[in-house]
């Protein structure tokens, strides 16, 4: 593991609990591993919601910002710091039309399942996040004790909801995400995708990288990273990340 040259972290259920803010903790051990090697960051959510989330917690240095990468919504977007700002390296934004094409399928496909929406709605029931539409059964702000449970409770209907979508959109990409929420992208893009395209841009092989993710399993959002080849860990949540940066440490 330490000899690899680039570590990619997952962001949801892998660096922080589910839309949480970095701990203290761990923004202290990133930091750390920032000094001795390149970070990327690969999550469902919108730059500004990893700069939030992420970044306004982390207070690394800003020398050290030149050795971290991030990837929002799940690799079809690229920033790194360069002159002392973020900037976007590629972003694969959806059109009008296909933004467009993916809300009506899943009104159809809400139709069709005779599917009703929870009484209430924590923000953005299907947010635009410029290369991918996301459905959040909550919304985007509900707390995580809600969705957590709603997870365990809901599990087959959120598999059955992104099955019909799929139906719908045989162009495009649809996988569930977090725990609560149905990601909709261009067909081909996903975390996969994110390395492959990282990997062309920094001019590190694959073979050099190592990601570490929550949801390394058939129909986990990070199962898309098995096709690359890249050596992986699976991990249960932010304590055992914490554990396995400490050995990188080492």
């Amino acid at each position: 593991m330490t000899e690899k040259e680039l570590i990619v972290f997952d962001l949801d259920g892998t660096l922080t609990e589910s839309k949480q803010n970095l701990a203290v903790a761990m923004a202290a051990l990133l930091t750390r591993l920032l000094e001795k090697k390149p970070i990327a960051i690969i999550g469902g959510g919108k730059f500004e919601r990893f700069r939030t989330q992420f970044l306004d917690k982390l207070n690394a240095p800003e020398q050290l910002l030149e050795n971290l990468f991030l990837l929002p919504t799940d690799g079809a977007a690229f920033y790194r710091y360069t002159d002392g700002a973020w900037q976007q390296i590629y972003a694969g934004n959806l059109s009008t039309e296909e933004k467009q094409k993916i809300l009506a399928a899943f009104e159809k496909t809400f139709q069709e399942l005779n599917y009703s929406h929870p009484p209430e709605i924590y923000g953005e029931l299907i947010e635009d996040r410029g290369s991918q539409i996301t459905f959040s059964a909550l919304g985007q702000e509900a707390p995580l004790e809600l969705k957590e449970q709603w997870q365990k409770e809901k599990t087959a209907q959120r598999m059955e909801i992104a099955e019909v979508v799929q139906k719908y959109l045989p162009d495009f990409t649809v996988r569930v995400a977090g725990l609560t929420s149905i990601d909709v992208t261009r067909l081909g893009t996903d975390k996969a995708y994110g390395l492959r395209q990282m990997g062309k841009y920094l001019n590190i092989p694959l073979a050099d990288m190592l990601f570490v993710g929550d949801a390394i399993f058939p129909g986990g959002n990070d199962y898309a990273v098995v096709s690359t080849g890249v050596e992986y860990l699976t991990v249960s949540g932010p304590t055992e990340t914490q554990t396995v940066i400490k050995k990188l440490l080492e």
